[in-house]
């Protein structure tokens, strides 16, 4: 869902921002906060831009569908009432 690269880089970009003195932990701290940026990101049950777009068409045309079905009953109500 995610792109690895992004997480990637944003693990590397905290690992950098450590204080110097702390290299040597510097790679354990990388693949940490990777491992801690993945967990969140798949916990939080998202979905991409495109399922999203997809999801947006199908509901439009949805409501489309709906909003003529209710002109079609009004329609057959307002016919069944004038007999």
């Amino acid at each position: 869902m995610f792109d690895p690269k992004k997480i990637d880089e944003i693990a590397s970009r905290l690992a950098d921002s450590m204080p110097p003195g702390l290299d040597t932990i510097r790679t354990d701290l990388e693949k940490n906060i990777r491992a801690a940026l993945q967990g969140v990101l798949n916990n939080m049950d998202l979905v991409t831009r495109e399922e999203f777009e997809v999801q947006k068409a199908v509901l439009a045309k949805t409501r489309q569908k709906l909003e003529t079905l209710e002109q079609q009953l009004k329609a057959l109500e307002t016919q069944m009432t004038k007999e």
